[in-house]
């Protein structure tokens, strides 16, 4: 197991690993540790604990010391230099029209380098900007874009839950969120209702997605056919967080009734699209048998199996056959068929026998003996 400590730099959400190197950090205690970027004034928001070696990403870089006063009035004088670095800098994206929005400045705590947040649509060709400002500060410039997602992480402020944003609180990094759950929370597919301040979809959708997942399991769908303790009915609203569904109670005439039961004391029996179909059924049956209640399905199936009746046919009208496939041909009576050939025995001598077509020299058929085909 390694010890380590979780510091937090500018109340920025994510919070990272250090080596606490013998210090004994509390939580909230301001410290000064070595970065990649040189040494950083954090602040604790976990202290000495152990963790597994994987979960450590090298390198584990170490708590310079605890934070002083002099420490704590270094931080302040540069944040109020962040100040008149916003300022300057926006006055000079003026001179310059270019087309991006200063988001945040922020100097590091040795003071030898200014960075710049900005947001914009497209790509901006600011090398004439930094050539100025460094002209300004005499130190080393430069100029990070963001999106829309890290600019409300970084500003802050209040959404429309009333509570500040989740993104700048305690989400260490950003979710893809897509439309699939908010039909999964049963939440209205308006972009204008579930997007967040920045105009993305509001991120609590998808830490908020895998309780959703576990509660949809053990619950039927919306539509469904299910018996309660005041009769069967169609589920129209479920109520994932509190376990409830409204059901549309079967009412033999009269105004429906909608009740709400919990999910425990509803019992599935069909989806609704099998329910729809058996209600369109019966009410083709009722129509055909003028309005009256529909016969036994015993009787049913046997009109079913003669659906029409046998036709009577008057004398000399020859029926028409309902089988088209083709006769089985047989084999000819000998009377007839020595009626139609003559030259067979007991054949009819009247009749003229057919006569045979001549065949060319050479070509096919019987030959007189010692003739050839050339």
């Amino acid at each position: 197991m390694t010890e380590v400590v979780s510091i937090k730099f500018k109340n920025r959400g994510k919070s990272y690993y250090f080596d606490p190197k013998g210090h004994q950090v509390s939580v909230g205690q301001s410290v000064v540790v070595q970065t990649s970027k040189g040494l950083e004034l954090g602040e604790c928001v976990r202290g000495n604990f152990h963790v597994e070696p994987a979960k450590v990403i090298p390198p584990l870089r170490p708590v310079a010391r605890l934070a002083t006063a002099a420490d704590l009035k270094t931080a302040q004088e540069n944040k109020e230099r962040e100040e008149q670095a916003l300022r300057t800098c926006q006055e000079k994206i003026k001179e310059h029209e270019l087309d991006m929005k200063l988001v945040d400045v922020e100097y590091n705590f040795e003071g030898n380098k200014i960075l710049f947040f900005f947001t914009s649509d497209g790509r901006v060709d600011f090398r004439e900007l930094v050539r100025d400002l460094a002209g300004v500060f005499r130190t080393r410039i430069e100029l990070r874009q963001i999106g829309v997602r890290d600019e409300a992480k970084m500003l802050g402020g209040l959404g429309i839950c009333g509570k500040p944003f989740c993104c700048s609180q305690f989400l260490d990094e950003f979710q893809p969120v897509s439309i699939k759950m908010a039909k999964t929370q049963n939440l209205s597919l308006n972009p204008t209702k579930i997007s967040g301040t920045c105009g993305r979809l509001m991120c609590c959708l998808k830490f908020e997605q895998d309780a959703y997942e576990e509660l949809v399991k053990n619950a039927p769908k919306v539509d469904s056919y299910v018996e309660t303790p005041e009769g069967n009915g169609t589920i129209t609203e479920i109520n994932l967080l509190r376990q409830k569904a409204k059901v549309r109670l079967e009412t033999r005439g009269g105004d429906p009734q909608v009740n709400y039961y919990p999910l425990s004391e509803l019992q599935f029996i069909k989806t609704g699209k099998q329910r729809r179909a058996e209600v369109a059924a019966e009410i083709r049956e009722r129509e055909e048998n003028g309005g009256n209640e529909p016969p036994p399905r015993k009787f049913q199936q046997s009109i079913s199996s003669n659906p029409l009746p046998r036709k009577e046919h008057t004398a000399g009208e020859r029926p028409k056959s309902q089988d088209r496939r083709p006769r089985p041909q047989t084999e000819k009576r000998p009377e007839k068929a020595a009626a139609e050939n003559p030259g067979t025995p007991g054949g009819n001598p009247e009749k003229k026998p057919r006569r045979r077509r001549k065949k060319r020299p050479g070509g096919g058929g019987n030959r007189p003996e010692g003739q050839k085909s050339e």
